[in-house]
C-alpha cells in the first residue's frame, strides 16, 4: 500500500459530478474532499489488474476543490506532532500536502491510474510557498498527475498539487511516486548530488506510537504506520514513519521563510520507535539513523 498518505478537509456537500474545461485537461470540481479509507480499499483492490509502465497513458482530468476551509483543530493536532509552533494563523508549509491527498489517492486509485497503489512509494516532494498562508483562510485547492517517466527501479508518477486564492496560486507541491517492476534499465547506484555529511544538530528518540499519532491528526491510517503486525505484512519488520512527518518535523526544526522554495527527497524509511540524529547546514538538512540517511532535503528563500 502506498507509504505515506493524509486526508484533507473540505467544504460540506456531496461530491459534484461537474465538469469544467481547461487547456491541460478536463476539469472535475468537488463540493467536498474525498474520504480517503475507501479510495486506499479500492486502489489495493485494483493494484493487481495494474501494468505499469512509463509509456503507459494516465488520467488528465484535474480534480478541483473550491471553498476550502482548514480544520483548526486538526490542525493544532499536526502542528503538535510535528513540532511546529501551535496557535499560530499560518499553516506550516508542509499542511497543504495533507489537505490536497485525497485528491491524489482519488486519482491514484482510479480504473485509469496505471501504477498500482499497493507498494506505490513516495520518493521525492518539492513545495513552492509563494507567501504565508493563513489558516483561518479560504482556499481553492487543484490536483493532477503531470505524467509518467522511467526509473531504474520501475516508473515515477508526478503528481501536482496547487493552492489558490483567487486566480493566484499561493502554494504548489510536486511529489513523485514510484511504482518498483522489472526494467530494461541496468541497476546502478542512483545518480545523487554529493556532499559531506552535515553537523548533526538533534537527536530525537521516536516513539512507537509516532505513526498512529500522525495518523489521527493527518487521516492517513495507512498499515504501515500504525501497529508493527500490520507492517509486517507488507515486509516491514516493524512500524514505519510517514515520509510527510519526517519531512515536516525537519522542516519545523530547520525554519522556512515566507516565500520559499523547499525540496526533500525521502531515502528510506524511519523504523519506530528509533533514534535518528536531524543535520543541517545553512539551506540544506538531514535526518540520519547511524551511517544510513532517510531523508535529505534544502529550504531555498524564494528572491
Amino acid at each position: 500500500m502506498h507509504s505515506d498518505d493524509g486526508r484533507a478537509e473540505g467544504s460540506c456537500g456531496a461530491e459534484s459530478n461537474g465538469h469544467g474545461s481547461d487547456p491541460r485537461g478536463p476539469l472535475t470540481v468537488l463540493a467536498r474532499s474525498p474520504s480517503l479509507t475507501p479510495l486506499l480499499a479500492l486502489g489495493a483492490l485494483r493494484s493487481p489488474f495494474k501494468r505499469p509502465a512509463a509509456t503507459a497513458d494516465f488520467p488528465r482530468t484535474r480534480l478541483v476543490l473550491p471553498g476550502l476551509r482548514v480544520d483548526l483543530a486538526r490542525l493544532a493536532a499536526y502542528e503538535r506532532v510535528c513540532g511546529f509552533p501551535t496557535g499560530e494563523d499560518a499553516l506550516p508549509v508542509t499542511y497543504p500536502h495533507v489537505l490536497g491527498f485525497p485528491l491524489a489517492m482519488s486519482l491514484m486509485s482510479g480504473r485509469d491510474f496505471p501504477l498500482p497503489l499497493l507498494g506505490l512509494v513516495h520518493t521525492s516532494i518539492e513545495i513552492t510557498r509563494y507567501r504565508e498562508l493563513a489558516a483561518t483562510g479560504e482556499y481553492e485547492l487543484t490536483v493532477y498527475v503531470d505524467g509518467l517517466a522511467p526509473h531504474r527501479r520501475g516508473t515515477e508518477a508526478a503528481v501536482v498539487t496547487e493552492l489558490r486564492v483567487g486566480e493566484g496560486v499561493v502554494w504548489e507541491s510536486v511529489s513523485t511516486y514510484l511504482a518498483r517492476h522489472r526494467t530494461n534499465e541496468p541497476e546502478r547506484e542512483r545518480d545523487r548530488e554529493r556532499h559531506e555529511p552535515l553537523p548533526g544538530v538533534d537527536e530525537w528518540r521516536l516513539a512507537g506510537d509516532i505513526g498512529r499519532r500522525y495518523a489521527a491528526a493527518s487521516g492517513d491510517r495507512n498499515p504501515i504506520h500504525l501497529y508493527p503486525l500490520t507492517a509486517r505484512l507488507f515486509g516491514f519488520p516493524r512500524t514505519i514513519a510517514h515520509g510527510m512527518w519526517t519531512a515536516a518535523r525537519c522542516l519545523a526544526a530547520h525554519g522556512t521563510p515566507q516565500a520559499a522554495l523547499v525540496r526533500a527527497e525521502f531515502r528510506a524509511p524511519v523504523l519506530l520507535p528509533g533514534t535518528v540524529t536531524y543535520a543541517a547546514n545553512g539551506e540544506r538538512f538531514e535526518l540520519c539513523g547511524g551511517d544510513r540517511v532517510h531523508v535529505t532535503g534544502g529550504v531555498h528563500p524564494l528572491t
